[in-house]
């Protein structure tokens, strides 16, 4: 007879596969504007990097959303891993920019698994009461993967050159995977965790849409401007890589402040209002940040502070957000959760495949595509309001 686990051992196994996935991205990020120099191509073509792996991951939640629904989530959790593994040690032997742009999209893909099937094993492992703030730290843990990676990217870039990150990515899966399979047992069954409906299903359901459009909207239009942060600081405002990371050092420590804040701004002035409140500032900031770069100005005793001002915003509203979107679903939570996040990386994919061909202009494109997807994630909400009164909420 298998021991019983206890719940904080599997969660800290769920939430280190997740953001594994979450830091395939954004621990290669400052490598991207060397790929020319190392694999040929131009700085346009190695943003690709970037959108291959989010469209990769998108392919591969609603895959995955789809498996989970069938097969065992236990099975394929460990699957998920052991490819990710494969796809990881690859592109660290890719040849030219483009086998790494493909091996970009099957390791988007394969590393897409934890993430469906995250809100289902921890439903199944916490009672109804402790689920919900269960869900709320993965959805923090998940929110501030994408500050912290690109720091840790910077200095592997540093000691070891581009490849490093790729085996970084193998090692921790191989471990992790090794981890999930040897404790497999131990996760909730599929039978144990959630109902089941359609992607159809969960997308008539209008709370659950509205929720779902502003958390993505609202990280994409971050992960957007991230995405190109990088390639533009040591580009066309011909600054080192550190500036990237004082940029980043900032954000993370406003988010930080923020996010830990955000359950009890919820609490006391209400979940929906104190999302908008979050929102409605990102969109402000980018728009002072659009109108610092257009004036021709970079200091970064500016832009510092400005930044801040968007993670604050996402702090706000980001755990809370994510957590409100998959509450929304009903029950089905993986796919919900594929859902949420192939959005989420959809907008990225997009938005940073659209603003790749201006990035050698400067920082106001980046910063314009933040505030113009940041402003309709704040119109996403306003069928809530209507809708939650209907409901006497």
């Amino acid at each position: 007879m298998t021991a019983p686990a206890k719940p904080s051992a599997l969660f800290f196994l769920i939430a280190a596969g997740t953001v594994l996935g979450i830091a395939g991205t954004d621990l290669v990020l400052p490598a991207v504007p060397s790929l020319p120099a190392q694999l040929g191509g131009s700085a346009e073509t190695a943003q690709l990097v970037l959108a291959a792996y989010a469209f990769g991951t998108l392919a591969g939640l609603l895959t995955f959303g789809e498996l989970g629904a069938r097969f065992d989530p236990r099975k394929l959790l460990v699957w998920s891993l052991a490819l990710f593994w494969l796809a990881s040690l690859a592109a660290a032997e890719s040849p030219s920019i483009e086998w790494l742009i493909a091996l970009r999209f099957a390791q988007g893909a394969f590393g897409s698994g934890p993430a469906v099937f995250a809100p289902g094993f921890i439903h199944g492992l916490f009672p109804q009461d402790r689920a919900a703030a269960a869900m709320g730290r993965l959805g923090s843990i998940e929110s501030l993967a994408p500050a912290l990676a690109p720091i840790a990217g910077a200095y592997l870039l540093e000691i070891g050159g581009w490849e490093i990150s790729f085996v970084l990515l193998a090692v921790f899966s191989a471990l992790i995977a090794a981890a999930v399979f040897w404790q497999r047992d131990r996760f909730p069954r599929r039978q144990e965790t959630e109902e089941h409906h359609s992607y159809l299903a969960i997308l008539k359901n209008r709370e659950f849409v509205s929720y779902a459009l502003s958390q993505a909207l609202s990280l994409g239009g971050l992960l957007v401007f991230v995405f190109g942060l990088p390639a533009v600081l040591t580009g066309p405002l011909d600054r080192g890589i550190e500036a990237f990371v004082i940029l980043q050092v900032s954000g993370i420590a406003v988010y930080i402040a923020s996010a830990n804040s955000s359950a009890w701004a919820a609490a006391r002035f209400g979940t929906l209002r104190t999302i908008r409140a979050g929102t409605a500032i990102m969109p402000c900031a980018f728009a002072a940040i659009s109108a610092y770069a257009l004036a021709g100005a970079s200091s970064l005793s500016v832009l510092v502070p400005l930044w801040a001002l968007v993670n604050f915003g996402f702090g706000i509203r980001g755990p809370i957000g994510f957590h409100r979107a998959i509450s929304a679903a009903r029950g089905d939570h993986s796919r919900a959760a594929a859902i949420v996040v192939a959005a989420i990386l959809g907008t990225a994919a997009l938005g940073t495949t659209a603003v790749a061909p201006l990035i050698s202009i400067g920082l106001w494109p980046l910063a314009i595509a933040g505030a113009a997807l940041t402003a309709l994630a704040l119109l996403s909400l306003v069928p809530l309001r209507g809708l939650e009164e209907s409901l006497g909420r």
